[in-house]
């Protein structure tokens, strides 16, 4: 099994998540594939960041088993948003299966979603990321631009998430014509992952969009616009 420390809050006291289960993982399972890695990360610049960094301690938080077995004993129906930082377990960019089978299986009768930049064109990312929504654990591949979107979309096997421009529309239309729809807390003071739970829908055709905010959005937009000039 991974070595990768977590941290479980059973209550969220942080004002966009609203009161539901969160989790973080330690940054080391972050992919190379992020372009916010070391380079804009909300978490890293946030003050969440300073109880994620104690996860690169082995001796803080717990195993990947143990917040298996707390997640397990959450009640049924519970809420929980799974990595308000860090990504899923791999090895070199490719996906620990055995580990994320162990959390799907922990997590069965519950409403739990995360997001991942792990490349789907590594390994069997692609089949492992799909039998997580399929199993009912909602992982939303994550794109760094509009075009980038299209690319994931046409995989066909998990719902999308994509950083937007600081300035973005409430609603915007990809190339392909995909339509992105702004996440609702970010503009609506009474909306939280709690009362929303849109990204724990693994059907849904919507894209969700996330704009550049806070101390990193300068970096942020410059990621936007490296990606939006590869493509």
């Amino acid at each position: 099994m991974n070595k990768f420390r977590i941290s479980l809050t059973k209550v969220s006291a942080n004002s966009k998540t609203g009161p539901i289960a969160v989790s973080s993982t330690s940054a080391a399972s972050c992919p190379d594939a992020c372009p916010l890695k070391k380079n804009g990360c909300y978490a890293d610049m946030s003050y969440a960041g300073i109880h994620w960094r104690k996860l690169d301690n082995p001796e803080y938080g717990l195993s990947w088993v143990e917040y298996c077995h707390a997640v397990k004993a959450l009640p049924k129906g519970q809420k929980i948003r799974h990595n308000v930082a860090g990504d899923l377990p791999h090895r070199d960019g490719i996906i620990d299966g055995e580990s994320l089978g162990l959390l799907v299986r922990s997590i069965k009768g519950k409403q739990a979603f995360t997001y991942t930049h792990h490349n789907p064109a590594l390994g069997d990312n692609a089949l492992v990321i799909k039998d997580a929504n399929i199993q009912g654990f909602t992982v939303n591949l994550s794109a760094n631009n509009i075009q980038h979107v299209d690319e994931l979309k046409r995989l066909n096997i998990a719902p999308v998430v994509v950083l937007m421009p600081e300035d973005a529309e409430k609603t915007t239309v990809t190339p392909a014509g995909n339509f992105i729809a702004l996440c609702p807390a970010t503009y609506m003071d009474d909306i939280t992952c709690a009362t929303c739970m849109i990204c724990a829908n693994a059907t849904r055709k919507v894209i969700i969009g996330f704009p550049a905010h806070g101390a990193a959005k300068k970096k942020v937009q410059k990621v936007i616009n490296i990606y939006s000039s590869k493509g």
